[in-house]
């Protein structure tokens, strides 16, 4: 045992401390170097070095790595290149044939050729139950199975039993005798006959669960609108990602689907940028419930019932130099959407309201705190429309520097209505132009 421990002086510390500081310095400064140019790939260590090149495969209908023109030989792709740590799956010119989702992987950038890299998504079928699945069955039997086969996606809608609610799951087809069909996961809800339940062969066309760092750029996606029931962006939509992070789509086209265009659930960081979105019966854009830090850019958003959907807790996101035309309602904001910032959009010809608060039916569940900036927003809605309407209990809003005009008369038209229920509205710098009512402010008088 050492009877004489070390007692470091005054004049050790400041030595010690000063070696900490420079080590610390020499951190930072390492932190400054080009991404990865000091890290060496280590086991289980997720930073790793900026790699020159990775995987890439190709996939075509005629040429490439992968041959073939439907979703099978596009998951084939995506899954090896993740197998392999991450890549790009280019996929060449030419139409793939979707009969079920292409399900995204971490670390897989899925780039297309442009509008020459055509998805479409099959007809759908439907048909009712021929008898009850429980939660914990991996099977159902279909009233009627003709349209179904092995490898389909397919989507189950039941009316819950117990509380009368829906209840709704997506799953593959994985084997099959006669009407009766294996699937790849147990359904984990009662799928019972008294329920009214349906099986259809709906599913997004990309999809993402508990999935990062990827990237979708350069496809054209066709729902098929006219041949397809229909699945609410809390489900599907050309794209729909559900708890994912890090997330880019640039430079696509999404269109015709039968619910949304792009829906994220629970997504955080997600880039959606110079894309189209154009003639779905839901949205164009929905970043999802619980979703934060979602950056619009520069995407054209037409012929949908919204165009921007911020949905439930949407917080600290932006939609910033978006041409939204020819929607119902071109941007919504409401329950606990906070901190976002909307600004430089075109909004034109839409049916009801440009921009909407949505009337929250209390104070904690408003959308508060958020800015509408330097925005322009032509002939909005019907002979009584609204270019920018503030309802319900919404709170410190600011609304700065817009151009609302109206050009084909002013009848009843309103450029910012200001609800007797809202607080804290600051209207500043808007240029008004064409309206009946530049300004309607509701609140009560002090």
């Amino acid at each position: 045992m050492n009877r004489h421990p070390y007692r470091p002086c005054r004049r050790d510390v400041l030595r010690a401390a000063a070696a900490l500081a420079a080590s610390a310095a020499g951190m930072a400064t390492a932190g400054q170097d080009e991404p990865g140019a000091r890290v060496r790939a280590t086991a289980g260590d997720p930073i790793e070095p900026k790699w020159d090149e990775r995987l890439t495969v190709t996939v075509g209908p005629s040429k490439g790595d992968l041959v073939g023109s439907d979703h099978r030989v596009l998951q084939a792709a995506v899954d090896y290149v993740a197998a392999l740590g991450g890549g790009t799956v280019k996929i060449l010119p030419g139409t793939f044939r979707l009969r079920n989702a292409v399900y995204l992987k971490s670390e897989v950038r899925v780039v297309g050729s442009g509008e020459e890299t055509i998805l479409v998504k099959e007809p759908s079928v439907a048909t009712k139950l021929a008898a009850d699945s429980d939660w914990y069955d991996q099977e159902i039997t279909l009233a009627d199975a003709r349209g179904f086969g092995i490898g389909d996606g397919v989507c189950l809608r039941t009316r819950n039993p117990h509380h009368g609610g829906a209840d709704v799951v997506k799953r593959t087809l994985v084997a099959r005798s006669g009407n009766r069909f294996k699937l790849d996961r147990a359904l984990r809800e009662n799928f019972w006959l008294k329920g009214d339940t349906t099986v259809s062969t709906l599913f997004p066309l990309l999809s993402g669960e508990e999935i990062a760092d990827v990237t979708i750029e350069k496809l054209a996606l066709d729902g098929n609108r006219a041949r397809n029931d229909n699945l609410d962006g809390n489900y599907a939509g050309c794209v729909f990602l559900q708890d994912c992070n890090r997330i880019a789509i640039r430079d696509v086209t999404a269109h015709s689907y039968n619910g949304d265009g792009i829906s994220w659930q629970i997504c955080h960081d997600v880039l959606v940028q110079n894309c189209r979105s154009r003639d779905h019966v839901g949205l164009g854009l929905h970043p999802g419930s619980g979703s934060q830090r979602s950056a619009m850019r520069e995407n054209r958003l037409t012929r949908n019932a919204i165009g921007i959907f911020f949905c439930w807790g949407v917080k600290s996101g932006l939609a910033e130099g978006n041409t939204i035309e020819d929607c119902q309602c071109g941007i919504s904001l409401g329950h606990r959407d906070t901190d976002n910032t909307v600004r430089k959009n075109v909004l034109r010809r839409s049916g009801q309201v440009g921009v909407l608060f949505r009337a929250e039916p209390g104070k904690d569940f408003a959308a508060h705190r958020n800015r509408i900036e330097a925005n322009r927003i032509e002939d909005t809605g019907p002979e009584d429309g609204v270019a920018v309407d503030v309802q319900g209990p919404t709170e410190n809003i600011t609304i700065v520097g817009n151009e609302l005009v109206e050009t084909r008369g002013p009848a009843k038209r309103v450029g910012i209505r200001v609800g007797a229920a809202t607080r804290e509205v600051h209207l500043a710098d808007n240029r008004i132009q064409g309206f009946a009512t530049p300004v309607s402010d509701l609140r009560p008088r002090s």
